[in-house]
Order: C-alpha cells, then sequence, then structure tokens
C-alpha cells in the first residue's frame, strides 16, 4: 500500500512539474506596464500571444493611480465597477490562468478603462484552436509552431529557466532514482 501511495505522489509531482516547465510569464502591456498613459494598445498586445493554463500574467503599476479588476465580459465591455469578481491593488499584481476561456481584466480608477485600460486574455479551447477549413470566407488566424518564449523584448518568461541547473536530465534521474527506491521499498 504505500508503494502505491509513493508512485502515486511522484506521478503527481511529475505531472505538476512538466505543467510549471511549459508556463510562460507574462508581463501585461510589455515593457510599459499597465498604464492609461503611453497609448498601450492592450488588445494588441494580448492578440499577440498565446496564453495556455498555467501561464501566469503580471501586472506592474503604480499602486497610488492604478489597480486591477477581473470582471465578466459584459462588465468588461461597458467598463462597469460595480461588483469586480476579484480586486487587485499591490502595483505587482501575478495572476496563474487555471482555466481555457477569456479572462477580463481592466483598471478601475474612473475614466481608466474607458481610455483603454483593460485586456482580455484569451485561453483558447481545444476545438477553438483547430484552422478554419479553407472553403470559408474567415481568414485563420497565424498560428506559431511551437510554444517557445523568444527573447526578453518579447515580454515572456518561459519557468524553464528556472528549473533546477540539472534541467531534464536532472529530473529524469530524480525519477528514475525514486522509482529504484520504491522497488526497493
Amino acid at each position: 500500500m504505500a508503494l502505491v501511495k509513493r508512485a502515486v505522489a511522484l506521478l503527481t509531482a511529475m505531472t505538476l512539474m512538466l505543467e510549471l516547465i511549459h508556463a510562460a510569464v507574462y508581463k501585461v502591456g510589455g515593457s510599459a506596464g499597465w498604464t492609461a498613459s503611453g497609448n498601450i494598445d492592450y488588445k494588441q498586445w494580448s492578440a499577440t500571444k498565446t496564453f495556455q493554463v498555467g501561464d501566469v500574467i503580471l501586472f506592474e503599476y503604480n499602486a497610488q493611480f492604478h489597480n486591477v479588476m477581473r470582471v465578466t465580459h459584459a462588465m468588461y465591455r461597458a467598463c462597469n465597477t460595480s461588483a469586480p469578481l476579484a480586486t487587485y491593488t499591490t502595483g505587482n499584481d501575478s495572476i496563474t490562468i487555471k482555466t481555457r476561456r477569456h479572462h477580463f481584466f481592466f483598471c478601475g480608477v474612473p475614466g481608466h478603462c474607458q481610455a483603454g485600460q483593460k485586456v482580455d486574455i484569451n485561453v483558447p479551447r481545444s476545438d477553438e484552436t483547430a484552422q478554419i477549413p479553407a472553403s470559408s470566407s474567415v481568414p485563420s488566424p497565424p498560428v506559431p509552431s511551437a510554444r517557445v518564449a523568444g527573447p526578453a523584448s518579447s515580454n515572456a518568461l518561459s519557468l524553464k529557466a528556472l528549473r533546477s541547473p540539472f534541467g531534464s536530465f536532472g529530473l529524469a534521474m530524480a525519477v528514475s532514482a525514486t522509482f529504484f527506491y520504491i522497488n526497493l521499498a
């Protein structure tokens, strides 16, 4: 029984590690961050990203002048601040994407959402990422061939860089050693 519990714990840990390895951190707005000034097009910014479950969305801003509100689609369209799903006020808010759907955020300071300080983070379902048939009159959006974080200027930090110095080899060795240990027990 102890052997089964150890094996289940190991498999769970391996699954979580693999998710972290593939996650990315995106700073909303790139180098400008989360601001109402600077004419940042957050719609364009998010359209150039391929978000996935496990990714971290980082809002960096001056907490004296801004905040982040997570809202419904209707609230997002109307810039309605009356009942946000969540409000963040630290100036350095990290939000992990846990579901495949649209995630809507805006600044709740009066006038900021209306000025364009709002972003739609879309994590498409698997069937939404399939290409539209060629017979359709709607053009297919470009689909990246691989999910690889670009240079630092892309503002996506792959969590692969945060792994142990042994990388995949170290992970494989740890898994092998654990299975060896379990088999001896």
